[in-house]
């Protein structure tokens, strides 16, 4: 990977393609006929979840993935996280990546909140020594204190996530994800996230986010990539990938 006139490379996606499994829910009755009389016939279907998927994203920029449900954002960002590999093409990535994909995602839930602080923040690439410098900022800008030695499987699902966000921008990556977990947290720890996304920006960070928030994301965003049953069908500044997105709805 290399430099582009742009500025670094941070994400590369080349002619991605993702394929997944429909399964068909069918009765005992039916399946035990289908095996009885040696049918053939397909169990499931498989569908491109993403289909020929390029773009590349250079250090600095801040990137929505926009789209209506199932068209492939979060696909996506799983694949350029390393949650998942691509069926063919590529997907390469530099430099630390950090972020929210999932609420409660990397958190053990018979761990108490500080013991997944010291878990995640190792996922994520830090030192205990750079947890433990870094933890009580951790802490107060999760506005979870009085919870942090209890167990998260009895957090709820805006408390997952202060946690998980406080630890992920603790980690001062270079590629940022993002993925719609904001709509679980209340408005004043939104206001919160937001600034903090904005700061990463302003240092030069990469953050690629997804929401259906259109103007939050006009907030925040630069780019917006549309997507549409797997394909790109625009990269364009983001005022216009809103407008474009929007002119679509009622279709």
């Amino acid at each position: 990977m290399t430099a582009s006139p742009d500025g670094l490379v941070m994400a590369e996606l080349t002619n991605v393609v993702k394929r997944f499994d429909l399964r068909h829910t069918r009765s005992i009755k039916e399946y035990i006929v289908w095996w009885a009389t040696g049918r053939r016939g397909q169990l499931s279907d498989e569908f491109n979840a993403l289909d020929n998927v390029s773009f590349t994203v250079t250090q600095g920029e801040s990137i929505a993935l926009l789209g209506f449900n199932g068209s492939g954002k979060s696909t996506t960002l799983k694949l350029v996280s390393g949650v998942m590999l691509p069926d063919s093409g590529s997907v390469r990535v530099r430099g630390r990546i950090a972020g929210l994909i999932e609420v409660g995602a990397g958190m053990h839930p018979d761990l108490t909140g500080r013991e997944n602080v010291y878990l995640n923040g190792a996922i994520l690439g830090l030192s205990e020594q750079q947890v433990n410098e870094r933890f009580d900022s951790i802490v107060a800008f999760s506005g979870i204190e009085k919870f942090i030695d209890t167990e998260v499987k009895f957090y709820s699902s805006g408390m997952y996530m202060r946690l998980a966000f406080a630890v992920a921008v603790h980690t001062d990556p270079d590629l940022f994800l993002v993925d719609e977990v904001l709509a679980v947290g209340d408005e004043p720890f939104q206001r919160k996230c937001i600034a903090r996304m904005k700061q990463l920006r302003a240092a030069g960070q990469t953050l690629m986010v997804v929401s259906h928030d259109l103007e939050l994301i006009k907030d925040i965003c630069e780019r917006g990539i549309v997507l549409e049953h797997g394909r790109v069908v625009l990269d364009a500044p983001i005022a216009e990938a809103v407008d474009f997105l929007r002119s679509t709805m009622s279709d």
